[in-house]
């Protein structure tokens, strides 16, 4: 689904933001970028999502070569991809479910179908009855989980969320974090940026550590299974 070759990526000023990064993350598997700001998990995530491409080595994602894509097969790629980030970027002036309806509707889904597809992604995330509330009236916890209904409307095969929790309080990131649990066990990918190392060593999951732009721990690689006595 993704996988990251020897990629290295430099800022404008020529300051190294990813160095010889490459990792593989197969169908269904949830995994988390942790490291301090600015070791480079939001740089992964938005080569991901083709907001940037690599100065070198290669990024493929669902089938596409980030790095060779043209304007017209960026869109192609999104639709592929949930993306949800840590401040929410909800439309102040619509509703929940005009703020999901809306994911739909820039990418020409038939109109007859939107409501019934917003309902649907909106009771999954259990907020149907918040479907009619703009979101000055909802809690951070379900703000974010309108955000995670509107990255889901379309059905991708993976799902990026860059620090989701970082604004919620200890109740509402539990709650986000179980949704993006139950979100992997349908079988979508699920890549998380996180600070919070708690979450981390309580979730069974793969994590892949960053530090200055590489790879320091990978768990899929670096925790090889115990030796027989």
């Amino acid at each position: 689904m993704i996988r990251f070759s020897h990629v290295f990526k430099t800022y404008p000023n020529g300051a190294p933001a990813l160095k010889d990064v490459s990792f593989h993350i197969p169908k269904g598997q949830f995994v988390f970028l942790t490291g301090h700001s600015g070791a480079g998990k939001s740089t992964v995530l938005s080569l991901l999502y083709a907001d940037q491409r690599p100065n070198n080595g290669d990024v493929k994602v669902s089938g596409f070569s980030v790095g060779a894509l043209t304007p017209r097969e960026v869109p192609r790629l999104r639709r592929r991809l949930g993306i949800v980030f840590q401040d929410f970027r909800l439309l102040e002036n619509r509703t929940a479910e005009e703020n999901v309806a809306f994911a739909l509707e820039v990418t020409d889904a038939r109109r007859e179908t939107i409501p019934n597809r917003v309902m649907r992604v909106l009771t999954r995330v259990g907020l149907a009855s918040k479907a009619p509330a703009y979101p000055r009236e909802l809690s951070g916890g379900e703000q974010q989980r309108v955000a995670i209904a509107r990255a889901l409307v379309n059905d991708p095969p993976i799902l990026l969320a860059d620090e989701p929790t970082g604004n919620l309080d200890e109740r509402a990131t539990k709650g986000v974090f179980q949704l993006l649990r139950e979100i992997n066990a349908g079988g979508t990918v699920v890549v998380m940026a996180t600070h919070d190392l708690d979450m981390v060593r309580e979730a069974s999951y793969r994590t892949i550590e960053l530090k200055g732009g590489s790879i320091v721990f990978d768990s899929a690689v670096d925790e090889a299974p115990s030796a027989a006595p």
